[in-house]
């Protein structure tokens, strides 16, 4: 066997090793959700055929001709009885693309399809894409919204960092075959994290929007927005109303956005956010919910303070560390939810809970009471209640 071969088998081997591992539930969590030992998607994931050019004469050395950085902030969605990722996969080039990865039990052995995605472009061509998540709507199709990003033509020379980011927009029925239609237009000047409703609101289709001022900064702008479009072709935006507001010292006082979909119970909307605040060591990213009432889509009728899930150990390093964000979960027909998570930019992670659970945590935990002394003030309640029941 020459080197090059065994260089081979010694690649794959390393690549079927990682796939099959099997995941197991982190024992003893708060109850609420279980978390899993290992990610469910790493930069090691990507198939090998995407990184090396596996003919002798042209790569004698089998070097890695095109490097992958990492795989994060994946839609997801359940599609002919697969669990199925819409992943955000960034080369060593800093672009991002999308790949579908499935798995047959929604925790473990993820494998990407054969090709990533290939995504039309607009008359004004993406720099980048990323964050998409995938809705299917009672119209039929499968719409995947995601961010692109141009660069800023009003930015000076001496800065290649100003952008303006927007929603774009995508509908398949094989997640396979993509139509790429207009940007969506709204009165703001970017939009970052926009979600699409799964039902048709007052006959229109209904957004979920985060408007912001610049490609950083939420500015004057912030929270979760809602509106409305009469056509998804050509979608547009007169109005938002913002939902839930950023709100000073709490976990989204800095910015706050959707996370995917929301899911529809009996109760109302249950919508699984993320938050933003500022630290000395730079932004931190947490995951937090609330639930809207059923048939207006703009007022919070319940909300748990503080977040639901913050960074833990190995989740909190990465490539911007001390983050975890979500744009995918799936509500099986048993009543399971899988929360697809990425942690600091690098890596994607699985938690597993159910309808039940998590509609118990968002209707009866208590709401941010906006002061220590309503926070003690909670805790000592607590305190009254368990020593009322330890009586009886």
């Amino acid at each position: 066997m020459t080197d090059f071969e065994k260089r081979k088998q010694q690649l794959s081997e390393a690549h079927s090793n990682l796939i099959v591992l099997k995941n197991k539930k982190v024992l003893l969590g708060n109850g609420i959700f279980d978390r899993y030992e290992n990610p469910v998607l790493t930069a090691g994931h990507a198939p090998l055929n995407w990184k090396y050019d596996f003919n002798q004469k042209t790569n004698p050395f089998l070097l890695e001709r095109i490097g992958i950085n990492a795989t994060f902030n994946a839609g997801a969605i359940k599609y002919k009885g697969k669990y199925v990722l819409l992943v955000r996969v960034e080369g060593k080039d800093r672009k991002s693309f999308f790949a579908v990865a499935e798995s047959d039990n929604g925790v473990d052995n993820f494998q990407f399809w054969d090709e990533p995605v290939t995504l039309p472009e607009t008359e004004e061509p993406d720099v980048n894409v990323y964050d998409m998540r995938i809705v299917a709507h009672e119209d039929g199709w499968m719409y995947g919204l995601f961010c692109t990003e141009r660069k800023d033509p009003k930015a000076p020379v001496h800065d290649q960092s100003m952008a303006i980011a927007q929603c774009g927009i995508v509908r398949t029925r094989d997640l396979k075959t993509w139509e790429r239609l207009a940007d969506l237009k709204t009165p703001s000047p970017q939009q970052r994290n926009v979600v699409l409703h799964p039902e048709f609101v007052e006959g229109k289709y209904a957004f979920y929007t985060r408007p912001q001022d610049s490609f950083i900064e939420s500015g004057t702008g912030g929270g979760i927005g809602f509106g409305l479009s009469a056509s998804i072709e050509n979608a547009v935006i007169g109005k938002e109303l913002i939902v839930d507001p950023k709100q000073y010292h709490t976990v989204y006082e800095a910015k706050n956005g959707m996370g995917p979909e929301p899911i529809k119970t009996d109760k109302g909307w249950l919508f699984l956010a993320h938050g933003v605040r500022n630290t000395a060591a730079g932004l931190r990213y947490v995951l937090y919910m609330f639930m809207t009432d059923l048939n207006d889509l703009t007022k919070v009728i319940y909300k748990p303070a503080g977040y639901f899930l913050a960074p833990e150990g190995e989740e909190r390093v990465g490539d911007v560390s001390n983050v975890v964000f979500s744009n995918g979960w799936i509500l099986d027909e048993d009543g399971t939810v899988f929360i697809y998570y990425a942690s600091s930019d690098t890596r994607m992670h699985v938690a597993t809970s159910t309808l039940e659970k998590l509609m118990d945590y968002v209707l009866n935990s208590p709401e941010d009471g906006m002061r220590s002394a309503a926070t003690v003030q909670t805790i000592l309640d607590n305190i009254e209640k368990n020593s009322v029941n330890s009586i009886s």
